[in-house]
């Protein structure tokens, strides 16, 4: 299968580093607005250069594009692409309004191609074992959960990370993992409470969700945290605990030669198995393609989450618990990660 690369940042590398560990994926295209980013990729793929995101989908041959642009613009990328016949794998978050995320599925829909988004936190092993320890009872009854993620500001390589409306903030664009795994994990979200705090070079949230079940979760995020990008999760029952936390240390390591990200990108959550979880959900979209069969995660549990990224955010906004069901309406025409 071909693919296009739309967009040769941090992640951008990282998509055409794992497709050149899929057996049978060539990389044909590849476009950025910075001419010294794309070619950078073309090099690491042996992929042409396109000046121009409609040649590479016209003259490349590519019957697959991965979106790794800025997310404010995964809209409009998703939907040229479809247009056009093509299968995508966009980056999460699917959108920053609720509106494009289901205007990019539609568009997918029409033009009979499929549509992925990139929730890689499902793909981590770590994460794999604990929802197998939810679902097989080893836990007992669900109490408690809590998750975190922090790192380094990703504005400090890429500014426009530090507009909101072009990132959706550290809620949007990095708590939303956590959200989609905890609801991937622990089913539906009832209500969630939010508080933020910004500060120079520093943005924090942290969110309490109670689900549908009763349990209850504890989610932080912090762009701005001086030390090295780290994840932790714990989800306690009442027969056991299951806990992950990336600063421990790990049973395997392994070291590559070649980093998957250049120099000067923003940080991407890394795992110690020789295949990476990027490469393995690469592998498995197009599988999917493939197959016709459905994916680990599908496009409406993209926008799940990105719907409790905005009940965070309004959390946020009002100083108020967010009612799930009753505003789901309310989110779905007003709310966005922009505002």
């Amino acid at each position: 299968m071909k693919v296009a690369i739309v967009g040769c940042g941090g992640l951008g590398h990282v998509h055409g580093g794992s497709y050149g560990r899929i057996a049978g994926m060539q990389v044909v295209g590849v476009h950025d607005l910075v001419e010294e980013r794309a070619r950078s990729l073309a090099d690491k793929t042996g992929a042409a250069v396109y000046d121009s995101f409609d040649a590479m989908l016209e003259e490349s041959g590519c019957e697959l594009v991965s979106v790794t642009v800025p997310s404010y613009l995964h809209k409009e990328f998703t939907i040229r692409a479809a247009a056009k016949g093509k299968h995508v794998i966009c980056e999460k978050p699917i959108a920053l309004k609720v509106q494009d995320a289901e205007d990019m599925i539609r568009a997918c829909r029409e033009h009979n191609v499929r549509l992925f988004i990139g929730h890689v936190v499902r793909f981590f092993p770590d994460y794999v074992h604990m929802k197998r320890n939810v679902e097989n009872g080893a836990l007992g009854t669900i109490g408690t959960a809590h998750a975190k993620r922090a790192g380094g500001h990703p504005a400090d390589a890429r500014p426009w990370y530090a507009d909101e409306s072009k990132s959706g903030g550290v809620v949007c664009d990095l708590m939303i993992h956590d959200l989609d795994f905890l609801r991937w994990t622990l089913g539906e979200v009832r209500s969630v409470y939010g508080l933020s705090r910004k500060a120079e070079g520093i943005e924090y949230a942290s969110a309490t969700l109670v689900f549908e079940s009763g349990a209850v979760a504890n989610v932080e995020a912090h762009w701005g945290y001086p030390g090295a990008f780290f994840t932790a999760a714990e989800i306690a029952g009442s027969t056991g605990v299951v806990r992950s936390d990336s600063t421990q240390a790990k049973s395997l390591q392994i070291r590559r030669l070649e980093a998957d990200s250049p120099a000067g990108v923003v940080e991407v959550p890394q795992s110690p198995g020789f295949v990476t979880p990027y490469t393995r959900e690469l592998e498995h979209f197009v599988d999917c393609i493939k197959s016709a069969s459905e994916p680990l995660v599908t496009a409406q549990d993209a926008v799940l989450a990105l719907e409790l990224a905005l009940a965070v955010r309004e959390s946020v906004r009002t100083g108020k618990a967010v009612s799930l069901q009753e505003t789901r309406q309310e989110r779905q025409e007003g709310w966005t990660c922009s505002s």
